[in-house]
């Protein structure tokens, strides 16, 4: 070879990296040139979209100049790592510049580099030419900071502070965010600390990637509520409508052999039934049917924020067929702990630790239309009323026989509890008659007043003065340890107020613990009958998705002899739990003669008989001020 000839050839070598880049997508560049390494894929190979349709519009959204940031919600096994390092490749060829790959430890950053880029780098043609040899030590290239023409990729552990802080870089993949740590060395939030080190960059791009954790915590979730909100949908066979896959709506059937003591869990079928139609379709059938992203907050294309969420049940790889996924979770048991690795990591679903309780969605289907403000079976009312510092919280509830029970009104007050707009607020709610389908009238017999908070000295004096109207003050108290745990109503003391203490008012004391638990098996009753919970349909009553988020929002823990109520993450107000229990609280105390309310209730004259009076604790609030 000549001399000229070796110039030209080194000049062609050099000039490669200056050409201009490719006017294609991610999905097109990958297509094109993006090769599996053997070590990191079952399918080492060529890359083919089609094999993962889903991820198509995922990383175009990389492509669109219009958007910004890009969140996915997304099970394992559905390819999100390969659509993040086709990406990273494509930036690379196509599109360089400084890019910060984040992950939960330095640990990850290592193995992720070592695993996954250094494989990537050394198979795919047009990324290896960016680099030199990916054996070199030199301070360009290592392990897990890598120099290419354009750009720098660092792969960084959030858990240390020092990651987060070096120099800008347009582009920030952050992968498994659910489990970085909440705040780095005490700098703050490690995913503000990052987005701070794009802020120069007109064009930056930001993309978080990452399985669900717990609802209401979990970091990828309240993201992914800021963007389009998009989720993958399958065309229903029989009626046309679009929906996404969800567990609730796999319906199963399996059997148990015994070989040797150990039981084996065989699923003998599994389908998805339509939610609109009801009809039911096997695996093959749904995932051969048309699909389409849909978007339920679209509004989010002005923020340039797009959105995804894709789980298990979609997922085109041998490993998740809908047969194994339903195997893991009827071998998970009852297990919260395998159970909730089911949900995040397989059904791609957020994990809420409801032990046996009931689920919002079943109890706001349970809602029915009364036709009347009092619907035939209420024979008594009552009312309980939580303070808070701001307002007044309250529910009128109705029960008949054998303690089923009636949602007739949940609204608030807004004011503070020592002014006196929400107490006359407040009669007008209890003071009112509440009417049947027939014209008759109902008035609320009792009600429950939390005197907890920094109010209590203003309960006390406004359900003294609506003492005739059998208004009183109540207070939670119980113990951890159930050997010493209280009764749900124990009989009252006087409590002194007043700038003398010169007024007295009777003060019930609750045992909470008893008494969310009864409102927990109550929930759980799914029969029309005894025990069992009616809600109302009408919008304007309050019982809304925010009031059945209350109602569910704890749970019941023990530890040996100890017992505490923890509320599930996500259930930030629990005010309707409290409510329905001071409720109960009141139809107990009251603790009704049934067969004379129902005289009462269909217009039968009942002659009232008088009660001899007792000077102490008295059994029924009624009786205080006969």
């Amino acid at each position: 070879m000549t001399e000229q000839a070796k110039i030209n050839k080194l000049l062609k070598k050099c000039l490669k990296n200056f050409n201009p880049p490719e006017k294609l997508t991610v999905t097109e560049w990958a297509d094109k040139y993006r090769y599996l390494s053997s070590e990191a894929s079952a399918m080492a190979g060529k890359y083919r979209s089609k094999q993962t349709p889903y991820m198509v519009s995922i990383m175009d959204a990389y492509s669109d100049p219009n958007i910004e940031k890009i969140f996915v919600v997304a099970s394992s096994q559905v390819g999100k790592t390969e659509s993040e390092l086709n990406i990273l490749g494509y930036i690379i060829d196509n599109d360089p510049c400084g890019v910060i790959f984040a992950v939960p430890t330095i640990q990850d950053a290592k193995d992720f580099a070592k695993e996954r880029v250094m494989p990537m780098i050394r198979d795919n043609p047009t990324i290896r030419r960016k680099f030199g040899s990916i054996k070199s030590r030199d301070a360009s290239n290592t392990i897990r900071e890598k120099t290419f023409p354009g750009g720098v990729l660092n792969i960084v552990g959030v858990n240390v502070a020092s990651q987060l802080a070096s120099k800008p870089r347009r582009v920030v993949i952050g992968d498994e965010i659910d489990r970085w740590t909440g705040n780095t060395g005490g700098e703050g939030d490690p995913w503000g600390l990052l987005e701070a080190r794009t802020m120069t960059f007109y064009n930056r791009k930001m993309i978080a990637v990452s399985t669900p954790t717990v609802k209401g915590s979990s970091r990828i979730e309240d993201h992914f509520l800021t963007g389009t909100q998009e989720y993958y949908c399958y065309v229903c066979p029989c009626c046309g409508e679009y929906h996404h896959l969800r567990f609730q709506d796999m319906k199963f059937e399996h059997h148990e052999t015994k070989e040797n003591g150990k039981t084996t869990i065989h699923v003998d079928w599994v389908k998805w039934k339509c939610p609109d139609c009801g009809e039911m379709f096997t695996e093959k059938e749904i995932k051969s049917s048309n699909t389409k992203w849909i978007a339920t907050n679209p509004s989010a294309l002005k923020n340039h924020i797009r959105s995804f969420w894709i789980n298990g049940f979609s997922s085109p790889f041998p490993v998740a067929t809908w047969d194994y996924l339903i195997w893991r979770f009827l071998e998970a048991g009852k297990d919260p702990e395998k159970l909730q690795t089911v949900f995040n990591t397989l059904f791609g679903e957020l994990w809420e630790d409801r032990r046996d309780l009931t689920t919002e969605e079943e109890l706001m289907a349970r809602r029915e239309n009364y036709e009347a403000e009092l619907p035939d079976g209420v024979l008594m009312l009552t009312c309980a009323v939580d303070t808070q510092d701001d307002r007044l919280e309250y529910e009128v509830k109705g029960w008949g026989r054998f303690k089923e029970s009636w949602g007739i009104k949940k609204g608030y007050i807004m004011g503070r509890a020592d002014s006196n707009y929400v107490w006359e607020r407040l009669d007008e709610i209890i003071s009112r008659g509440y009417t049947f389908k027939d014209g008759t009238q109902m008035l609320v017999t009792l009600t429950f007043v939390d005197s907890g908070g920094h109010y209590t000295q203003s309960v006390y004096k406004n359900c003294y003065m609506r003492s005739n109207r059998n208004v009183f003050p109540i207070k939670g108290v119980d113990r951890k340890d159930l050997a010493l745990a209280r009764p749900l109503i124990s009989p009252p003391n006087k409590q002194s107020f007043g700038a003398s203490n010169e007024y007295r008012v009777w003060l019930y004391s609750l045992g909470v613990n008893s008494g969310k638990r009864a409102v927990q098996d109550f929930l759980k009753i799914k029969e029309q009958g005894a025990m069992f919970c009616h809600f109302p349909l009408d919008k304007d009553r309050g019982y809304d998705t925010r009031y059945f988020n209350g109602l569910l929002s704890e749970v019941e823990v023990r530890n040996g002899n100890k017992v505490e109520w923890q509320v599930i993450p996500g259930h930030k107000r629990n005010e309707p739990f409290d409510l329905f229990v001071y409720n109960y609280a009141a139809l107990m105390l009251v603790d009704p003669d049934w067969d004379a309310l129902e005289r009462r209730r269909h217009g039968v004259k009942v002659e009232r008989k008088e009660k001899p009076k007792r000077k102490v604790r008295k059994s029924s609030a009624l009786d205080m001020f006969d």
